[in-house]
């Protein structure tokens, strides 16, 4: 699902009108006749409620007198709040007030009531509150600034209500780009929108005041929005699905790649077992996992299917660049490299991390320690001969981009998308709402994962999962793309069977195979061929 900004909406919308020749008051009806449908289906038993449509004096609010007449026109009682002036209302917008205006003359029940400011809101208050059920057709996407006088006593009106509110378009208040409420916003309990969704619909805290959402088509062709270079996306699950090719019958663990994990230090054995693990879970052919030779010994009880392979050392427990020589010999014939599950960050280890990113001559994987081993020096990503995947979280990022945290999390897409584009990389940031961005400057945002999921060893897992995939012969972008999403996919079976907390990264893992044969492919065992029963 492709996500456009204000700018982009109001630019396809004027092109759509003055280039291609749709009337914009088309496009209203539409929107306000599509916005209905949704509004009957969503809602049921809406002919016994008493519905009162507050709409702004612009083109949010003549959708919102679309709906209004297709509601009369159902005999259902209905008053349009206008939170203007008549006088004040122009163009398509004012012409659907006039036909609204028509139907309610007609009507015993329905009637349009103007509050131009604050005293008359404060007149009709009660009146307002006597409605069962609210339409939200105040404010659209082109709102940058916060709300302010009785508008927001509107906006708060309808949320302390208890009653159930549509939205159209975008909840009022919340700002379209961002999902940020802006001093006050609906919180809806459905939104339908228009030619595409928005990233405020889908953005935390968005998604939660814009509830089940509608995209509903209005007419702008495609060639339109075609030519808008769109760069934002939200992963769905048929994309991911078409990243995985049939298995032939005849296949062997020598068909779905061979996967180098150089991971784990003292202390931290388990990050590099359960990136390794997670990698056969995924359908990895065979897993090499390459750790200090004191540390062999012991993680080999905490693997079974990869393979290890004990590497020199010079401090006990730690690797450094003294064993890459080995690891350059232990690359032959592998398909992807992931490195940085617990391997530490001495001095030692950061030259191999740097060493590796340098020569590798098969797709990098970069997390966790390997993010912090260059964080002094990140432009050493430019060395690289391959593409990379980087998976930090916003703390890795801070100190990768030199920043804070907090100023990471305030620009989630906007920091991805810099570095993917400055470093040639792919840069996955971990979090609620996973953001994937490619060097071209496109991003996507993750839509599956929960709360559950804030406990150690996580991150390991993906990236096993996405290390995996790569080594299967997944492109570096579908890797990331399918690891992202079914990684979140896992995490939310195991909260919909489980419970929202408590379950751990071991148990990601055992459900990676379950989630992906019937919540992802949801068909047949995806064998190519399959011999007759005898």
């Amino acid at each position: 699902m492709i996500l456009v900004t204000a700018n982009q909406m109001r630019d396809m919308d004027k092109q759509t009108i003055e280039s291609f020749g749709i009337p914009g008051r088309v496009l209203m009806e539409n929107a306000g006749k599509g916005a209905f449908d949704f509004l009957l289906k969503k809602f049921k038993n809406l002919t016994a409620k008493k519905i009162a449509v507050m709409a702004g004096r612009g083109n949010n609010g003549g959708d919102g007198f679309v709906i209004a007449r297709y509601l009369m026109e159902k005999k259902i009682a209905v008053t349009i709040f206008l939170l203007s002036s008549k006088k004040k209302v122009t163009g398509d917008a004012k012409a659907n007030m006039d036909l609204a205006q028509k139907l309610c003359n007609l009507s015993q029940t329905c009637s349009i009531v103007e509050i131009p400011d604050a005293e008359a809101f404060e007149a009709q208050r009660v009146k307002i509150l006597h409605h069962d059920f609210f339409i939200d057709a105040i404010l659209g996407t082109g709102l940058n600034s916060d709300v302010r006088g009785f508008f927001k006593d509107a906006i708060e009106v309808m949320n302390t209500s208890s009653k159930p509110i549509f939205s159209v378009d975008i909840p009022s208040g919340l700002h379209s780009d961002t999902g940020q409420p802006l001093g006050a916003s609906v919180k809806a309990d459905a939104t339908a929108t228009f030619a595409l969704a928005k990233p405020g619909h889908v953005l935390y805290p968005g998604n939660v005041y814009t509830g089940d959402l509608k995209v509903i088509d209005i007419g702008i062709p495609n060639f339109i929005a075609q030519e808008q270079s769109i760069q934002l996306s939200l992963i769905e699950k048929k994309e991911v699905a078409a990243c995985f090719t049939p298995r032939k019958f005849q296949s062997h663990k020598g068909s779905f790649g061979h996967l180098l994990v150089i991971a784990g230090s003292v202390g931290k054995t388990g990050a590099a077992a359960l990136c390794a693990n997670a990698a056969m879970r995924c359908g990895t052919g065979l897993v090499t996992l390459g750790v200090a030779q004191s540390l062999n010994q012991n993680i080999e009880t905490l693997v079974a299917e990869p393979m290890t392979h004990p590497l020199p050392e010079q401090d006990k427990g730690f690797l450094s660049d003294h064993c890459f020589d080995e690891i350059q010999t232990l690359l032959k014939g592998k398909q992807a490299l992931a490195i940085g599950p617990g391997i530490g960050t001495r001095a030692g280890t950061k030259q191999l991390v740097k060493k590796l990113i340098q020569t590798s001559q098969v797709p990098l994987i970069i997390d966790a320690d390997a993010i912090n081993c260059i964080a002094d020096d990140s432009n050493i990503l430019k060395q690289k001969k391959v593409p990379a995947i980087l998976t930090p979280h916003p703390g890795e990022m801070a100190r990768l981009c030199k920043a804070s945290p907090s100023d990471i999390q305030a620009d989630r897409i906007g920091t991805a998308s810099r570095f993917a584009s400055e470093f040639n990389t792919i840069l996955i940031l971990k979090g609620a709402q996973t953001i994937v961005s490619f060097p071209d400057g496109r991003s996507c945002i993750c839509p599956t994962g929960n709360p559950g999921m804030a406990s150690g060893g996580m991150g390991d897992v993906l990236t096993g999962m996405i290390a995996g995939f790569c080594a299967q012969g997944f492109s570096p972008e579908n890797a990331s793309l399918a690891g992202v999403y079914i990684h979140g996919l896992c995490a939310d079976t195991l909260c919909r069977d489980m419970g929202g907390f408590g379950f751990i990264a071991t148990d990601i893992i055992q459900t990676i195979p379950k989630t992906i044969h019937q919540y992802v492919l949801g068909k047949g065992t995806h064998l190519k061929s399959i011999p007759a029963k005898i």
